[in-house]
């Protein structure tokens, strides 16, 4: 998972399987702000989140 919280950094949170077979990342963001996200895949493949508070145009949006 990479955003703004992270500098992009795809490394930062990196999401880790999980028992279901989805994978997560847990990140703790300061409450009362606003942040732009993406999630990065195998082969720099982008994708946004569909369940997000908003979109921009790129990136998913999160309000903490």
């Amino acid at each position: 998972m990479v955003g703004d919280f992270n500098h992009w950094n795809p490394a930062a949170h990196p999401l880790e399987p999980q028992g279901d077979g989805t994978r997560a990342a847990k990140v703790t963001l300061p409450a009362h702000t606003n942040h732009s996200f993406r999630y990065l895949a195998a082969g720099d493949h982008w994708f946004n989140d569909e369940h997000a508070d908003s979109h921009d145009g790129t990136n998913s949006r999160i309000h903490t």
